[in-house]
């Protein structure tokens, strides 16, 4: 069946007719292009003179021909005049409904004489074609750079004119290229509309999908020119192959740290000069690197591309994702020259190493205490202003660290993640797991320089060398009694407020010492932690044991300083030394006799009650 095309006007025939002749009757005078219609010439003509007579009244950007500033004046008021018949996508261009509406038939009628692929565009092909041809007719007037795409040159020539067209309605941010207005939206709508088919994942931009779906796949596409080492990302081949030279002929003019590579020196400058040539768009922080703006950007869309085979934990960074699989596979590959002591991070590393050299590169402006590590000032620094700023939901109380702050939490959740593997005992910290452990291994890592006595925690030993130079740094602003231990101090002061923080929650009798609430516990639950090694006896506490201890060893380690008597117990030594000072703290409510022990005051207080005490004998 044929069509008839009609015209309104027999001229509108004759150029019509053209088409199916192929005539051109209007040729360019510069390069000689043959034209069907002489509005094209003329238009054409305009990218020999880059003459620009339209101009949009709103940003003023000017144009070589009037379809273009139509379409162009879209932008600002948003008008999409094409709707796609089947699924009402709306465009602002007619070949861009055009182009969308063969993503419905699938019609791809142009392709590839080389590779045989197919496009939905003759332009797309065209443009295709130069991957073969390495063709890159476009070229900036500005830098003579050449590009194999007008679009991508457009691009780029923003970067000279710094030319933003493109603008967000919601926060009314400018950008250079639509792409990255569309990005930048998505923080706005939350939109993720890149999927994983495997785990259906979903990513805000396609290059992070891309990068994820090789977790799935394995691809390594980037590889090595000098070895045969494949990776996955193009920034790890970035940093191996500059461990494949030893060969350094860049250097720095200020530093003289020497490069391999002159991008290296490049970015390596910026640290002189302070440059930050890459912005992140939403909170304007500034980067020297793009690879480390790229993984910034993450931190507000909340993407995490790279995900644990093991646990399918995710992660921002790759390098993140290998630091965290060491966890699993307890790998170490960081030695210390030192002590051969691994580590599984090379800032682990290179922070214990100051153990060995006693660096302490960081200070304290106000009293210049110096530090190993800038997280550690940090802290310090807070003590100072007295900034607090963790603070607890259910309780409100403050926190220098947030370290702190997680282990109080656990206070109220009752949480206790980390267990011993010999007795299982359950802590909140695991810090305590790794200081209790020692009590199956004995081990006393710190040890007095004075006598010599080892302990199992750093803070025991600097509290045990206080009784070596009788040191009392802690004073109480009541009555200003002295302590050598902050704890002590603390316990102190509620003699003075009768404040019993602790309370049992089976018979609710109330304690000022957290340790002696857990003594006390024992009564309930029977149980009896300590035992001695000789004879097997149990302990609910272990001073109890200690002195126990000494039965079988017969060690009377306090002596009297007048008669020198020995005792095994210190109380026992407290109560001899008042024969010497005639001292008698306990005396009779009826009578004001006095004792020099409690117990003779009990004995004498049943003459007053007419109580009388027998022996027991259990023989009769």
């Amino acid at each position: 069946m044929s069509v008839i095309k009609s015209f309104l006007k027999k001229k509108y025939l004759t150029v019509h007719y053209r088409t199916h002749t192929n005539e051109r009757p209007y040729s360019c005078d510069v390069c000689h292009i043959g034209f069907i219609h002489k509005s094209h010439l003329n238009r054409h003509y305009r990218t020999h003179t880059n003459e620009k007579p339209y101009s949009c009244d709103v940003c003023h950007k000017e144009f070589s021909d009037k379809s273009n500033l139509t379409e162009h004046y879209r932008i600002h008021t948003n008008e999409k005049p094409y709707s796609c018949n089947v699924c009402h996508k709306e465009f602002s261009r007619k070949s861009g409904l055009n182009l969308h509406y063969r993503t419905h038939t699938n019609d791809k009628p142009h392709y590839c004489d080389v590779c045989h692929k197919k496009f939905s565009r003759k332009g797309e092909l065209t443009v295709h074609y130069r991957v073969h041809t390495n063709e890159k007719p476009y070229s900036c007037d500005f830098c003579h750079k050449d590009f194999s795409y007008k679009s991508i040159l457009n691009q780029h020539h923003r970067t000279h004119t710094n030319e933003k067209p493109f603008s967000c309605d919601v926060c009314h941010r400018d950008f250079s290229r639509k792409c990255h207005l569309k990005q930048h939206y998505r923080t706005h709508t939350n939109e993720k509309p890149y999927s994983c088919n495997k785990c259906h994942k979903k990513f805000a931009h396609k290059s992070n999908l891309n990068v994820h779906y090789r977790t799935h796949t394995n691809e390594k596409p980037h590889s090595c020119d000098v070895g045969q080492e494949e990776f996955s990302d193009k920034g790890e081949l970035t940093v191996h192959n500059q461990t494949q030279t030893n060969e350094k002929v860049y250097f720095c003019d200020i530093c003289n740290k020497k490069f391999s590579r002159k991008r290296e020196l490049v970015v390596h400058y910026r640290a002189h000069t302070n440059e930050k040539p890459y912005t992140c768009h939403i909170c304007h922080k500034e980067f020297i690197r793009k690879s480390v703006l790229n993984q910034h950007y993450r931190t507000h869309t909340n993407e995490k591309p790279f995900s644990c085979d093991v646990c399918h934990r995710d992660f921002s960074r790759k390098c993140h994702l290998k630091q965290h699989y060491r966890t699993h596979t307890n790998e170490k590959p960081f030695s210390c020259d030192m002590c051969q002591k691994k580590f599984a991070h090379k800032s682990n590393l290179n922070v214990h190493y100051r153990i060995h050299t006693n660096e302490k590169p960081y200070s304290c402006e106000i009293c210049h205490k110096k530090f190993s590590r800038t997280s550690h000032l940090n802290v310090h620094y807070r003590f100072h202003t007295n900034e607090k700023p963790y603070s607890c939901d259910v309780c409100h109380k403050e926190f220098f660290q947030k370290s702190h702050l997680n282990v109080h939490y656990r206070a109220h959740t009752n949480e206790k993640p980390f267990s011993c593997d010999v007795c299982r005992k359950e802590f909140s910290r695991k810090y305590d797991v790794t200081v209790h452990y020692r009590i199956h291994t004995n081990d006393k890592p710190h040890s007095c320089d004075v006598c010599h006595k080892g302990f199992t925690r750093k803070g025991d030993l600097n509290q045990h060398y206080r009784t070596h130079t009788n040191e009392k740094p802690y004073s109480c602003d009541v009555c200003h009694k002295r302590f050598s231990q902050k704890t002590h101090l603390n316990m102190h002061c509620r003699t003075h407020t009768n404040e019993k923080p602790y309370s049992c929650d089976i018979c609710r009798k109330e304690f000022s010492r957290k340790n002696d609430l857990t003594i006390h516990y024992r009564i309930h639950t029977n149980e009896k932690p300590y035992s001695c090694d000789v004879c097997n006896k149990e302990f609910s506490r272990k001073k109890d044991l200690t002195v126990h201890y000494r039965i079988h060893t017969n060690e009377k380690p306090y002596s009297c300083d007048v008669c020198h008597k020995k005792f095994s117990q210190k109380v026992h030594l407290i109560v001899h030394t008042r024969i010497h000072t005639n001292d008698k703290p306990y005396s009779c409510d009826v009578c004001s006799k006095a004792f020099n022990q409690r117990g003779s005051l009990n004995q004498h207080y049943r003459i007053h009650t007419n109580t009388i005490s027998y022996p027991l004998d259990f023989g009769n």
